[in-house]
């Protein structure tokens, strides 16, 4: 079937190219750029005042499924990925059983294609998530594995650590690493400062990520392998990606729209719907998070997505789970708090959500051209809209019934419409 989007505004962040033109897809990929008559297409979307971009993509999520799916599954994870723009996403390890065998790779792997989106999955870089014994990387790899990581517990041998660097970097696949000391934190979620110290909790302070993130960039300058720092949280923390970068080091940094849009202070008006680990952290920690996605320090934007069920959430603050969801909420994070004001260009946010982490995982990206595939998002970056119930499984979201800007109309995946608003 062939379809025309028409008049929308094109974003390419590989080429760096803005255009008014319409899109003709067919085989599950862009025919042409150009202008073209309806007549001779069979589905017709009107893209007129609209964003074209090519789909997001988003390396951190958690579907929960195996073993976890009353929180979520790879179905309704992939539904509000859709929703959210994404036409591609790349599940976390920590699931029941954990991805740490080819068996369990496959499930996921399996479940995923039949979604309508593109869903990988990273394995386990240790047994059991244990962090004493490595899996076996090169069969995980064989088997599809887009990359490794232990993500939820930091891998806290460094000689065990120094291991995974070296066989990934002989894969040739990413490790991104999950970088919170537990010696140095007494209940986790919690920003340690002015916040915890009014609830009456130890919380968990910024050395805690600085001490991890600084050793893993020294083992990746020594190793050569390509490592990926999750949720980057604090002032410090970007800082050593910094200097990593500019020894050479193949480090690449996530900031998740969290900790670019809110503060320690949102735990006090949201309770456990503000816990997540690593925790929100000071304006300061914050104002350098975006600093380092305008400099390039920081690659990536991704969202943690971390459903958990609303009496898990319910829980008194110490013993509720951390994370939120994420995945409908991003792109509109992103505008509100990166492009309005003026941080970000809407290009820019597009290199962050969409190139960047393809480029990570080397998964097919030729932006918007002839031949590309037909992954893509359609956005009203000026829409003003209220958040909702999500489509998602869960509900764990401080987000919930806040009005935001910039609203996915349209997301197709593989030339398809897998999601219409």
């Amino acid at each position: 079937m062939r379809t025309l989007i028409r008049g929308g505004r094109i974003l390419d962040p590989l080429r760096g190219k803005e255009e008014r033109a319409d899109l003709l897809i067919e085989g599950g990929r862009i025919a042409a750029v150009g202008r073209f008559w309806e007549e001779d297409c069979e589905n017709v979307v009107d893209a007129s005042g609209l964003v074209i971009a090519p789909g997001l993509v988003d390396v951190h999520v958690h579907f929960r499924d195996p073993g976890l799916t009353y929180k979520e599954d790879i179905e309704t994870g992939a539904r509000a990925a859709a929703a959210g723009g994404f036409t591609a996403v790349v599940c976390m390890a920590n699931t029941k059983p954990v991805v740490d065998e080819p068996k369990t790779l496959k499930y996921v792997l399996e479940k995923g294609a039949g979604t309508g989106i593109r869903v990988l999955s990273c394995a386990a870089v240790t047994r059991g998530l244990k962090g004493r014994e490595l899996t076996d990387m090169e069969a995980l790899g064989k088997a599809g594995a887009a990359g490794f990581t232990d993500d939820g517990i930091p891998i806290l041998d460094e000689w065990i650590l120094r291991r995974a660097m070296e066989e990934t970097a002989r894969l040739g696949l990413p490790l991104s690493l999950h970088e919170e000391d537990p010696a140095l934190i007494e209940n986790n979620g919690v920003n340690r400062g002015r916040v915890s110290k009014e609830l009456g909790i130890g919380g968990s302070p910024c050395e805690a990520e600085i001490r991890l993130v600084e050793r893993d960039c020294r083992l990746a300058l020594e190793t050569g392998a390509r490592v990926n720092i999750q949720h980057i949280s604090t002032a410090g923390a970007v800082e050593a990606v910094r200097r990593a970068k500019a020894s050479g080091a193949r480090v690449t940094a996530e900031a998740s729209p969290h900790h670019f849009s809110l503060t320690e202070d949102a735990v006090l008006e949201y309770g456990a719907l503000a816990k997540m680990n690593p925790p929100l952290r000071t304006e300061a920690d914050r104002r350098a998070v975006i600093k380092g996605l305008q400099d390039g320090t920081i690659d990536l934007i991704a969202t943690d997505h971390a459903p958990h069920s609303r009496e898990e959430k319910g829980r008194p603050l110490t013993e509720a789970p951390s994370g939120i969801i994420g995945l409908e909420t991003s792109l509109a994070l992103g505008i509100t708090n990166l492009v309005e004001p003026g941080f970000l260009s809407l290009m820019e946010l597009m290199e962050k959500m969409s190139r960047n982490p393809a480029r990570l995982y080397g998964l097919e990206y030729q932006g918007i051209s002839e031949g590309a595939l037909a992954d893509l998002v359609i956005f009203d970056e000026n829409e003003v809209w209220k958040v909702g119930e999500p489509l998602s499984k869960s509900s764990n979201s401080p987000f919930l019934g806040k009005t935001l800007k910039g609203r996915v109309r349209y997301t197709l995946c593989n030339g398809e419409i897998v999601y219409k608003a």
